[in-house]
């Protein structure tokens, strides 16, 4: 015993030396020293996620120089944990997955990474969920007004110019910024809650840095910032407070097809097949009925869906996953940190249509309220309608998740009933073939009907500046089905053709820019006839959200007889008559064969003058005057 105690106290300094050199002292272990680096060039996306959501898995999408030769781990965290990282093909990416327990606190996730003797810590934000309102979702209740930021009102002069982007101040180009910005909106939230708006669409606010042409936002090159030509993401989250202080619900632009070639990700893409790719550029043939064509090659399907919108608008591929996770946590990501209420989503037949699918059922399951609207610019309600949530799925067994479509085919009826006389098909019997296919949505009622939109020639153009048919029109749109949209500055008689240019048709509202000779943003401002439009519009607006019969009420049209086309908007408590006369003589309208509907009373009130009429059995119409009454007993 004595021998081994006395080779144990010789044996002691060797050992405490020892382990010093191995681990800084006897007791403690200290992990090797490293040299750390600068993150100045570190992008993170999302740059940060909530507690509580039920897309509690996010995807990171990080951005570093020689990023993929880096190891991953997390530091000291709560109910997050790492569940794997990917690298990508550019050796400046990693995709770093973390999920987030149901009753995780609100923290800083310590993620860290090293290489060699190199390392940096990230400190990743994990965020309380707001408990404002957001997600509300648009519906049969609202009323709709679509606002191209660059044109509507200049509130910030000083953002017009940002030194270092691409494409600055070019007011006297139809194509150039003007420099519209979302404090020239909020500046003006007044005149649109005056109108009656209830819900305000802008075209996409993100950031289009590129050489020119992008004033429209359709460009995007970076998916979570503002363009600062518009405000900041702060200001762009104060604007949508604003808002619902007011009642109004903000819809965001949803851009899922294409990016700007400008992206950051098109000077080095995270893997080959980000993007669609082609041996020479490939622009898509606009030939959307080729996905339901049962005839269709594969080659012209592809043509369509993978084809570049435009020169400088890259197709995204969505068949990868890395794509389609980071586009479907960018939509959320906006809801929650802004309060966003719906979106619209722009092309939406070119994206692919499995990830469309996809992208649309995540976003419900998030927000169960939104009422998620695309734009499917396509001829004829088959078409239109095979996008439509649950239709395909009658015929393919494809679902497409998506509850509403922009109502293009009603909104070309229109058109042409207020510009074509009627024949069997033509003038307005098109509104009544079209209306009566309705059997073919899930439910029409949730379609965005208008008149014109951002890419069309102005409605008030398209009936030849008849300002009888200006009103016909604006009495169409807020007592059908479906959910109104009206464009800025429709309510004013503005006028444009797309051609030479869109940007004819995204004029600036007269009074939004410091130094505008009129503002018709004020009745003052307004010629006699623009003022009579506003308060035509602002009437059947109020009124449509004063009568649920006109929101919810059950649909009843008559065949249009003598160009004049009657139809019923009607509930248990109210019943509304509409009658347009789309000649170009006075008609006195029968009633006798409406019986069904106006069984039981004897008078109306005409919605727009106040007027109360005695004797319905014959009613007066003007030529190409729209007649809306509500029925009394």
């Amino acid at each position: 015993m004595r021998t081994l105690s006395t080779l144990f106290l010789l044996l002691l300094p060797l050992c405490a030396l020892n382990c010093r050199n191995y681990f800084g002292n006897p007791y403690r272990y200290q992990a090797p020293r490293t040299v750390p680096v600068s993150t100045a060039e570190l992008r993170v996306e999302p740059m940060n996620w909530w507690t509580g959501m039920k897309h509690n898995t996010v995807e990171i999408l990080v951005q570093y120089p020689d990023l993929a030769s880096y190891q991953v781990k997390l530091g000291a965290s709560k109910g997050v944990k790492l569940i794997k990282t990917e690298k990508g093909d550019s050796p400046n990416y990693l995709f770093v997955t973390l999920e987030i327990a149901p009753g995780a606190p609100a923290q800083k996730v310590p993620i860290v990474f090293s290489k060699g003797n190199q390392s940096f810590t990230h400190e990743y934000p994990i965020l309380l969920r707001s408990l404002g309102l957001k997600a509300q979702g648009v519906s049969t209740r609202d009323v709709i007004y679509l606002i191209m930021p660059d044109r509507f009102a200049n509130g910030d002069p000083s953002n017009d110019n940002v030194p270092g982007m691409l494409d600055g101040l070019a007011r006297d180009s139809l194509t150039g910024r003007h420099g519209g910005d979302i404090q020239g909106i909020m500046n003006h939230l007044n005149y649109i809650q005056d109108l009656g708006i209830t819900a305000i669409w802008l075209n996409p606010e993100l950031e289009n840095d590129q050489r020119q042409g992008s004033y429209h936002g359709y460009a995007v090159t970076d998916h979570y910032r503002i363009d600062r030509r518009f405000g900041t993401n702060e200001l762009y989250r104060e604007f949508v407070r604003q808002c619902h202080d007011r009642n109004i619900k903000v819809v965001r632009d949803v851009v899922l097809n294409h990016i700007g070639e400008n992206h950051y990700w098109m000077h080095d893409l995270p893997t080959r097949d980000w993007v669609n790719q082609w041996p020479t550029f490939t622009r898509t043939s606009y030939r959307a009925p080729t996905l339901i064509d049962p005839y269709a090659s594969e080659a012209d399907k592809k043509h369509f869906s993978d084809g570049w919108f435009d020169t400088s608008m890259p197709d995204l591929n969505q068949r990868n996953p890395h794509v389609a996770n980071y586009l479907i946590q960018q939509a959320i990501w906006w809801v929650e940190y802004a309060g966003v209420d719906d979106f619209r989503i722009d092309t939406y037949t070119y994206s692919d249509q499995a990830f469309c699918s996809r992208w649309c059922q995540e976003i419900s399951a998030e927000y169960p309220n939104m009422n998620m609207f695309g734009e499917v610019w396509e001829y004829g309600v088959t078409v239109q309608g095979y996008f439509a949530d649950n239709q395909p799925a009658k015929h393919t067994g494809f679902d497409s998740n998506l509850p509403s479509v922009v109502d293009f085919q009603l909104c070309f009826a229109i058109q042409e009933a207020l510009t074509r006389p009627q024949g069997w098909l033509e003038g307005s019997s098109k509104v009544y073939y079209t209306l009566a296919k309705d059997y073919y949505y899930e439910n029409p009622y949730r379609n965005v009907t208008m008149l014109d939109n951002h890419d069309m020639t102005r409605f008030y153009t398209t009936v030849g500046e008849d300002f009888n048919k200006f009103k016909s029109g604006i009495a169409f749109l807020f007592t059908m089905r479906g959910i109104p949209q009206i464009y800025y500055a429709t309510e004013i008689l503005d006028t444009g053709n797309e051609r030479p240019s869109h940007g004819n048709i995204r004029k600036d509202f007269p009074g939004g820019w410091p130094g505008d000779k009129v503002n018709k943003f004020t009745e003052a401002g307004r010629s006699p006839a623009e003022n009579e439009a506003y308060n035509f519009t602002r009437t059947l607006i109020r009124y449509r959200t004063a009568t649920p019969a006109l929101q919810t009420g059950r649909l009843m049209q008559f065949v249009p007889v003598d160009d004049l086309y009657t139809y019923f908007r009607y509930d248990d408590a109210k019943t509304v008559m509409v009658t347009l006369n789309t000649s170009d003589k006075d008609k006195v309208l029968e009633t006798k064969r409406f019986e069904e509907r106006m069984k039981g009373f004897s008078r109306a009130r005409n919605v727009v003058t106040g007027e109360v009429i005695n004797d319905l059995s014959k009613l007066p119409v003007g030529k190409n005057q729209p007649l809306v009454l509500e029925l009394m007993r």
